[in-house]
């Protein structure tokens, strides 16, 4: 009997091989069971340098969803790169179902020289769903939307705060759709923050082509953090188990708790000065609570950044120098905010350093 089942898989995969045509990225295509690293070519420099997207795909023997990963779509958003790079040397990813298409870097440019933006001073992230015969930012947005996420059902693409800023990881989505909250509630992170798609986005782009998406938040520019880093790692093969790519295993570690909040905003200052934070990211802060200080060269008090209402700090600015009306915490409302905090700090016990390498 055993032998007899063995023989009808053996058939069905060879006509399923016989059927799938392929997938076709950048003028090259995968088969069923490949693997493969490619690039996107992108419009040439004046320099005459010629660059490209870095791409790796890995297609199941079996059927299932298609998924990408991106990373630097902002160039100097580091961590994804990271996350992406650990993704696809797990083991957890070698017997998936459908095709994984991980981009460690959209904005090359960027990358190398450790901007945010392309050459010509744009946000690829505004740029969607760009064109052809458009700027170069638009460009490279109709190659990608064109050559990746068009070809997807799901997908997850991950960013850092801002230059000298912080955020805690979280995810960011429409939740009022309901596959795609059940994708953010599967990352495993307490915060999920109920975002307005903006014009230009990838997210939009990426909506209009019926490929649902998060966004992933954590870190700082320029920097890898560890933290962030395990926290997208896990999270991504936890979406991938709940989409069906991969085989559902049980829980190890404390049950993490989602919160979803419809409302976040960012504290300025009300003076200009030096900050000396007394709030850090994943505190619960109650209202009026003291956030930071700020003082004057000779480090007189002139004044102190409060909180407007009850929440969880989600970001902050890392740098100590503060313009009046400048944005220092970013905070996330929350019906609990304590028990967030709490939860925060589960995650972090989930994700403890360690000296040896974890295993996705």
């Amino acid at each position: 009997m055993q032998h007899r089942q063995r023989q009808k898989q053996k058939v069905k995969a060879k006509l399923a091989k016989v059927k799938d045509p392929g997938l076709l990225i950048g003028g090259h295509r995968i088969g069923l069971g490949e693997q493969k690293r490619l690039q996107l070519d992108m419009p040439p420099l004046y320099t005459d340098t010629n660059m490209g997207i870095p791409v790796f795909v890995q297609r199941g023997k079996r059927p299932g969803p298609t998924f990408f990963v991106s990373a630097a779509i902002h160039g100097d958003e580091l961590n994804g790169i990271e996350i992406v790079s650990r993704l696809i040397k797990s083991r957890s990813i070698k017997n998936l179902r459908g095709t994984l298409i991980a981009i460690p870097m959209v904005n090359v440019y960027g990358v190398l020289n450790q901007s945010r933006y392309l050459p010509d001073r744009r946000d690829l992230n505004r740029c969607f769903p760009g064109s052809k015969k458009g700027s170069l930012a638009g460009r490279i947005a109709r190659l990608f939307l064109d050559e990746v996420v068009s070809k997807c059902d799901f997908g997850i693409d991950l960013h850092t705060g801002a230059i000298h800023r912080s955020n805690l990881p979280q995810i960011r989505a429409n939740l009022d759709d309901d596959a795609t909250l059940q994708m953010a509630k599967a990352f495993g992170v307490p915060v999920l923050l109920n975002a307005d798609i903006r014009d230009g986005s990838l997210r939009q782009a990426a909506a209009d082509e019926g490929c649902k998406v998060l966004l992933y938040e954590a870190g700082q520019a320029l920097r890898y953090d560890e933290f962030s880093i395990r926290a997208g790692v896990k999270g991504i093969i936890s979406v991938m188990r709940q989409i069906g790519m991969l085989n559902k295993t049980k829980s190890t570690g404390h049950k993490i708790k989602q919160f979803v909040a419809r409302q976040s905003g960012w504290v300025r200052a009300n003076e200009s000065g030096f900050v000396m934070h007394q709030a850090q990211l994943g505190d619960y802060v109650a209202k009026d609570d003291v956030l930071a200080t700020i003082a004057n060269p000779f480090g007189e008090p002139l004044g102190s950044i409060t909180s407007p209402a009850e929440g969880v700090v989600i970001g902050k600015q890392n740098i100590p120098l503060a313009q009046e009306g400048e944005a220092i915490y970013h905070i996330a409302y929350f019906l609990k905010p304590d028990a967030v905090a709490e939860h925060v700090e589960l995650l972090q016990d989930n994700l403890v350093t360690i000296e040896s390498p974890i295993v996705y």
